[in-house]
This record gives C-alpha cells, sequence and structure tokens, in this order.
C-alpha cells in the first residue's frame, strides 16, 4: 500500500469529469422470494445478525436447514443492505449464492455503467448514510424504503476510475481481513497456553510439583472502592482517578492512562475506600464480571471492583493473566437479581496453584508477548480501517 497515501490520506481527486448520478439508475432491488429456504436449493441464509457495521462483505451465515419463514434469493456480487434499523449502517457484498431476510434490500448493479464491487464501497459511505437515515420512517424500528434510497444522487467517476479506486479499496480491504485473521489466530494460540500453563486447582486432585495451593485471599490484599456522595461538589472534579466498570472498555487492556471522572480529597476521605498503588488489579466483580486492568497511575474505584494488591507470593501480571483466564469459573460464584456481583469473601476463599516464581516468570513473559502482539494488530486494523473509511468518504 502507498506509504504517503497512508501517511497523508489524502487522495488527490479531480472530480471535473465525474457525473451527478442517482444510485437508482446503477442499482436494482432485487425481490425474489423463496417460500421454503429449508426445501430450496439454497444452503446459505444471512440474517441480520450476519451484518457487521462497516464490513464491506458478509463474511458469516447461517443454514438454511428447517428455515421455513420465506426469504429472498440473491447471487454473488450482489450487495445486501439492512433497511431495518439504518442507524446501524449495515451493508456489505456478497460473493457467493443464497437467500437473505426480507429485512435486506437485495441490490444488483449494473456492470454497464459501475464496475464490479465498486458500489459496495458507496453504501459504506457517511454520506450515504446519512442520508439513508434522514429518510428512514417507522416508530418501533426504522425502516429505509428503496424507492427513497434510489433517489440518493452522488458524483460518479468515469468506469477507468472506478477500477483504479475499486483496486485500491480492495487490496486494503484484504490487508485488513489479513490482520483479523492473524488476530483471530494469536487469540487461539494464547487460549490454548492459557489453558495448558495457567491452573486452578480442583478438589482431589494431587498438587503439581512446582507448585503450592492458595486462597486468593492468602497472595493479595482484596478490597473493594465505593462512590462519593453525588450531591457533595466538593467531592468531584478533583485530582484523584476514580475508576467505573465503564471506562475499562477493553476486555485485554492492561493499563489505563485516564478516567473520566476525579474526584477530591474530602471525596476520598468521605468513602470506605483508597487509593490504589501502581501495578494493583483492578478488577470488575460486578455487572460487567472480568474487565481488569494493572494500573499505571495510582487511583481509586468505585465498588464494582474488587482489587489485588499482591504480596511477595505471586506477581502482578501472572495473577493479573491468571483472573482473566478464571472469570468463568469465578462468575459461577455470582449472584443478585437485578445484576451479577461476586462477593469479597467468595474471591478470598477462591483457591488457585501458584507456580514458583521462576515458573511465574516465564508463563507471564510469553502472555505479555502475546498482549504486546496483540495490541500491535489491534493497533494496525484501527488504523488501516481508519484510513480505509476516509477515502471512502473522499470519494464519495
Amino acid at each position: 500500500m502507498d506509504s504517503l497515501l497512508m501517511e497523508n490520506k489524502v487522495l488527490n481527486l479531480d472530480k471535473s469529469s465525474w457525473v451527478l448520478t442517482k444510485l437508482g439508475d446503477l442499482a436494482k432491488d432485487i425481490s425474489k422470494r423463496v417460500d421454503n429456504p429449508g426445501e430450496s436449493k439454497y444452503d446459505r441464509f444471512v440474517g441480520l445478525g450476519n451484518f457487521v457495521s462497516g464490513d464491506i462483505k458478509i463474511k458469516t451465515w447461517e443454514t438454511t436447514e428447517n428455515l421455513a419463514s420465506s426469504a429472498k434469493a440473491f447471487q454473488a456480487g450482489d450487495i445486501l443492505f439492512a433497511r431495518r434499523n439504518a442507524y446501524l449502517r449495515r451493508a456489505s457484498l456478497v460473493d457467493f449464492d443464497g437467500c437473505c431476510s426480507g429485512d435486506a434490500f437485495v441490490l444488483r448493479q449494473n456492470q454497464d455503467k459501475v464496475v464490479p464491487g465498486f458500489l459496495a464501497f458507496l453504501m459504506n459511505s457517511n454520506a450515504l448514510w446519512d442520508y439513508a437515515n434522514s429518510n428512514a420512517a417507522g416508530t418501533m424500528s426504522n425502516r429505509v424504503k428503496w424507492r427513497d434510497l434510489a433517489e440518493y444522487e452522488f458524483l460518479l467517476p468515469p468506469k477507468d476510475q472506478q477500477a483504479q479506486m475499486a483496486k485500491l479499496l480492495w487490496a486494503m480491504n484484504e490487508v485488513i481481513e489479513s490482520d483479523k485473521k492473524a488476530l483471530k489466530k494469536l487469540q487461539v494460540s494464547k487460549e490454548s497456553f492459557e489453558k495448558e500453563n495457567l491452573v486452578k486447582y480442583r478438589s482431589g486432585k494431587e498438587i503439581p510439583k512446582e507448585f503450592d495451593l492458595f486462597k486468593l485471599g492468602d497472595i493479595a490484599e482484596i478490597t473493594g472502592g465505593s462512590t462519593p456522595s453525588r450531591n457533595v461538589k466538593e467531592y468531584w472534579n478533583g485530582d484523584i482517578p476514580w475508576l467505573t466498570p465503564t471506562d475499562v472498555t477493553n476486555h485485554n487492556q492492561i493499563e489505563l492512562s485516564n478516567t473520566k471522572e476525579y474526584i477530591t480529597e474530602a471525596g476520598l476521605k468521605n468513602i470506605s475506600n483508597r487509593i490504589y498503588p501502581n501495578g494493583s488489579i483492578l478488577y470488575c466483580s460486578r455487572a460487567t464480571i472480568g474487565f481488569a486492568i494493572i494500573n499505571q497511575v495510582p487511583m481509586c474505584t468505585n465498588q464494582g471492583f474488587s482489587n489485588f494488591i499482591v504480596n511477595e507470593k505471586v506477581s502482578n501480571y501472572y495473577l493479573y493473566f491468571l483472573l482473566k483466564h478464571l472469570t468463568p469459573e469465578l462468575t459461577r460464584l455470582a449472584g443478585g437479581s437485578t445484576f451479577l456481583e461476586i462477593s469479597k469473601s467468595a474471591i478470598r476463599n477462591f483457591k488457585v496453584l501458584i507456580p514458583r516464581t521462576k515458573t511465574q516468570k516465564n508463563i507471564e513473559s510469553v502472555l505479555l508477548e502475546y498482549e504486546k502482539n496483540r495490541l500491535k494488530l489491534v493497533g494496525k486494523i484501527s488504523s488501516s480501517q481508519s484510513l480505509q473509511k476516509s477515502l471512502i468518504n473522499q470519494i464519495f
């Protein structure tokens, strides 16, 4: 991919030869009914759940087996446009034959006027979706009508320029999808390593050599946070970071540079809380169980966290990865009617096997390398998607 283009994110486009064109002149809404998909020639069904906002291609589908409700037929090269809940912005090209939900348009491109696949990028431009949403109607879930969408106008480049742009954008899409596959493969490898090396004690099993059995409360001080009164303004907008589960948006995040809210010294004194030093494990044990960070700045938390300050028996990062790995088992200890919560007592009494320091460090080193590579791939995917979106919006 052109490095200068990557750096500047700008296409030098001369649109003087481009022609103002209506979408309805370039594509038709195909409505071929399939009354009993389970007994039809189609074995793939694309429901609204298979659409992913921003994806240029449909990548998943369901089987038509036992699907009795009617559907729409499509063929490879069509664009499926989810007309219900248009604010979700879901439209993707499909590269196989099948049938789809009646809540999707099946748009077939006029290849005399557009190169194959070119319109898939138009359908993912901000301008088109802004238009679609402004024309959507309905009370429970807004729907777009084809007669309205067909009237959408934009500048269409000549076919030779379309081919050049499509080649660039599809090449970018291949890079994104390749990196997504690499990320998935990395995650599978990491999970396999964790399963083999992060071990929980189970009653009745012999404790392996080089491991010791501990309750979590034996290897860390475990306490929870709380919330200063919202009615006292002197408790808020101070200098002490105050973390809530909504601030931890990434299940695998290890550090957090800032939080959305800060409290004052007076607010800290008002609550049964403390400032957790650098390196503390802040583990969500309420509602969104399993989110966790190792903090890089001293901070407080609300009551949604169980926070760990480790002792000499275990290292921070080893316990962090162990807690993440054991979240499904910890969650089984949760109770509550409004939302799930694991009590501090249950967490403190949870038994784990901890290896000797050298083994901990070896496992920790491998998992940190996985995390480093994961973050690198996530960043690369995000940058590529941002660039792709920028270029699409410059063209359309």
